[in-house]
C-alpha cells in the first residue's frame, strides 16, 4: 500500500496510453501539467493545460469568456490554443471577433478526444490521492424537474453517508436538457421518466407510478375513491406544461377520445397545485408529494383514475458506450437499493 505522502510522486510518474488520431500517446500525469509525447515523434508535445484551455474555449464560444472561466488572460489562453494547433499541425477552430469561435471538423474530433483524456487524468488523480479502498472525487447526477424532490434527497443523503469523500453534484432540468447533458458528458447519470428517451442509453429501473387526478378538497366528487377522465372532461383543466409530461398527459385523454378544456398552463409543478387548490380546475399529475396542501395551505385530494392507466417507470440512465467512473457505478448501485415505495 502506498503511503499518503507518496501521492504527488505517484501522480508525477503515472503513465497511461490513450488513442489520439490513431497514434499511441503516452500520458504523463503531473500536478504541474507535463507534456504528452508521441511514440513516433518524441520532439512533439502538448500539455493538459492546453487541452483544458481549448475545451474551455469550445464550450464558451469565445476566447474572452473562456479566459474568464479559467481565470487567465485572453492572450494567454489564445496563445495556448495556437501552440496546440502548431503541435498537432491542424487548425482546431476559426476565431472571428464578431462571431466568436467555431470548431473545425478536426477541432471537433480533437475536442471529443481531449475531453476523454482529461477525464482519464482526473480519474488517475482521484484514485491516487484517495486512501486505499475509498471512493473520492466528484459525480454529477441529473434529475427531471418534478422527480427531483422525491429522488435527490434520498440519493444525496444516503450515498453521502456511505462515501463521505465523494462530492455529489446535482443538476435539475427537462428531459431533453438532461439527455443533451449526458451526451455532452456534463453529467454522469440522470433520473428520468420512461418517456421520449432518445437513443439507447444504459438504464436501471428505480420504481414505477401511475398518473393521478388532483382536485380541490371541496370538489363535488371529493367523496369518490376513483374518478374517470370522462367525468371531468367538461371542467376546466390545469396543464403541467413541461415535456414529456405534456405529451403523456394529453395522450391519456386523446387515447380515450377526449379533449380536456385547458384553462391554464404552467411550467411549475407547485403552481399547478396552487391553482387547483384555488378551485380553478383539476389536473393530472404523476408525482405524489406527501404534503396534501398547496403552497397557500389549501387542501388537495389525490384520486386514482378509472379505468386504471399504465404506470410510468422511473429510470436512472447513462449514455450508451460510456464507462462509468467507480463513483458513478457506486451511485447507481446505491440507488437500486433504496426502498422507493415509501416516497411514492
Amino acid at each position: 500500500m502506498w503511503p499518503r505522502w507518496a501521492s504527488r510522486n505517484i501522480l508525477d510518474n503515472t503513465i497511461r496510453q490513450v488513442k489520439f488520431n490513431n497514434q499511441r500517446i503516452y500520458l504523463g500525469i503531473s500536478v504541474d501539467m507535463p507534456a504528452l509525447r508521441s511514440e513516433s515523434e518524441a520532439g512533439v508535445e502538448f500539455t493538459l493545460r492546453q487541452l483544458q484551455y481549448f475545451i474551455a474555449a469550445a464550450d464558451a464560444g469565445t476566447i474572452s469568456a473562456a479566459a474568464d472561466s479559467m481565470h487567465v488572460s485572453a492572450s494567454a489562453l489564445s496563445a495556448a490554443i495556437t501552440d496546440l494547433e502548431r503541435v498537432l499541425d491542424v487548425q482546431l477552430c476559426v476565431r472571428r471577433k464578431a462571431h466568436g469561435l467555431a470548431l473545425t471538423p478536426s477541432g471537433q474530433q480533437v475536442y471529443e478526444q481531449a475531453r476523454s483524456i482529461l477525464r482519464a487524468a482526473t480519474e488517475i488523480q482521484h484514485s491516487a490521492s484517495a486512501p486505499s479502498g475509498e471512493l473520492s472525487g466528484p459525480v454529477t447526477v441529473g434529475c427531471y424537474l418534478t422527480l427531483a424532490p422525491t429522488v435527490l434527497p434520498k440519493v444525496l443523503a444516503g450515498f453521502g453517508e456511505l462515501h463521505e469523500r465523494v462530492q455529489v453534484n446535482m443538476v435539475e432540468g427537462s428531459q431533453n436538457e438532461l439527455l443533451e447533458s449526458l451526451a455532452a458528458g456534463d453529467i454522469d447519470v440522470a433520473v428520468v421518466y420512461d418517456m421520449q428517451i432518445s437513443g439507447n442509453p444504459n438504464r436501471v429501473r428505480l420504481y414505477s407510478v401511475p398518473a393521478h387526478i388532483l382536485i380541490p378538497a371541496d370538489h363535488p366528487r371529493a367523496d369518490q375513491e376513483t374518478i374517470s377522465l370522462e367525468d371531468l372532461e367538461p371542467e376546466p383543466f390545469i396543464l403541467f406544461d413541461v415535456p414529456p409530461s405534456t405529451t403523456h398527459t394529453m395522450a391519456l385523454f386523446t387515447g380515450r377520445g377526449l379533449q380536456p378544456r385547458v384553462r391554464h398552463r404552467s411550467k411549475s409543478y407547485e403552481t399547478v397545485r396552487a391553482l387547483v387548490g384555488r378551485g380553478l380546475g383539476y389536473s393530472v399529475l404523476v408525482q405524489r408529494p406527501r404534503n396534501n396542501h398547496s403552497y397557500e395551505g389549501r387542501p388537495l385530494l389525490v384520486k386514482e383514475i378509472t379505468p386504471p392507466v399504465p404506470q410510468i417507470v422511473v429510470y436512472m440512465i447513462w449514455a450508451e458506450g460510456v464507462h462509468l467512473s467507480s463513483r458513478a457505478r457506486a451511485l447507481v448501485k446505491y440507488a437500486k437499493t433504496i426502498d422507493w415505495s415509501a416516497s411514492i
